[in-house]
């Protein structure tokens, strides 16, 4: 068993380094076809993060006149505290929104100055309500609007779903367009495959006819086909490990000035599922070489 399986390894390398091109365009189109399965991936981790980082940001803000009592506002924010579509209530008084204010704008001189000319705080306090979910925003936003409060002046209320909706609609365009691009470069790798296992089999025609003279199985004859494409898949997963981390160093960057103040971490995810992101690579496209060589050495290695 072993000498067999020694054999079936070495034969295997002869084929592929034989039909050297034929085995490096099969290469290259398998790279391709995983390249584009891992594009994918990378839609999906951004565009999840795009859609957490949206709803880590979704609230409703009540502005409160700046005449309003302390004692009325808690007032108000105990009967909103009531709803059930109300997560949390964060209370802003005048002076932690001046402050606020101050801390985000430290960096321009002339607000600062402006601000200090003007003598008095000029902010508002506010109330910063947070839904239970989503799904709930709608139905919070009825509520709020129905309420009649002599010390609400504003109320500001952005539309969170169609920002979402806008996002979803991108990432599965995107999507559906990497899904395109697998498909068809999976499809591609069936053709190659098929096509090169056939033409490896046509040009060694007379030596399997030999090795089928002095006794060698059928499934001895088309094991080396199957492990060619058990090493193609091998060496494109490689392949596609070393080429896709550089190209996620490039482009870290500009995800980190997107989503600023997120943790948006692509090469850490990577390195953190790499077996099981990898692997299951490894595994589909050993599949699919496997499946395009069982036809065609079944097709044509019958002498």
């Amino acid at each position: 068993m072993f000498l067999s399986t020694a054999r079936v390894i070495k034969f295997s390398f002869q084929d592929i380094f034989r039909n050297i091109w034929l085995s490096l365009v099969t290469l290259i189109i398998l790279i391709l076809a995983l390249f584009t399965v891992n594009m994918l991936l990378v839609v999906k981790v951004v565009g999840d993060t795009a859609v957490e980082a949206i709803k880590e940001k979704i609230d409703v803000n009540l502005f409160l006149k700046s005449s309003a009592k302390e004692e009325e506002i808690l007032a108000l924010k105990a009967n909103l505290e009531k709803l059930s579509e109300v997560k949390e209530i964060e209370y802003i008084s005048k002076a932690d929104a001046l402050e606020r204010f101050k801390e985000k704008h430290s960096d321009n001189a002339q607000i600062l100055d402006s601000l200090r000319e003007l003598g008095t705080n000029p902010l508002t306090p506010t109330l910063v309500i947070k839904p239970t979910s989503l799904d709930d925003f709608d139905n919070l936003i009825n509520r709020l609007n129905a309420i009649d409060n002599e010390i609400i002046e504003s109320r500001n209320f952005a539309n969170y779903k169609l920002i979402l909706d806008k996002i979803n609609g991108i990432t599965k365009k995107v999507t559906d367009a990497a899904l395109f691009l697998s498909s068809l470069f999976v499809f591609i790798t069936l053709l190659v495959v098929y096509n090169s296992v056939r033409v490896t089999i046509y040009t060694h025609k007379q030596e399997i006819t030999i090795m089928r003279l002095v006794g060698a199985s059928r499934g001895f004859i088309q094991m080396p086909y199957l492990l060619s494409g058990i090493i193609y898949a091998l060496l494109g997963v490689i392949a596609v490990a070393l080429l896709f981390y550089p190209f996620l160093s490039l482009l870290q960057p500009y995800l980190e000035a997107f989503f600023v103040g997120y943790n948006v971490d692509l090469p850490a995810y990577f390195y953190g599922n790499i077996v099981l992101i990898f692997g299951t690579q490894f595994i589909g496209a050993s599949l699919v070489n496997m499946i395009a060589t069982l036809f065609a050495v079944r097709k044509y290695s019958r002498v």
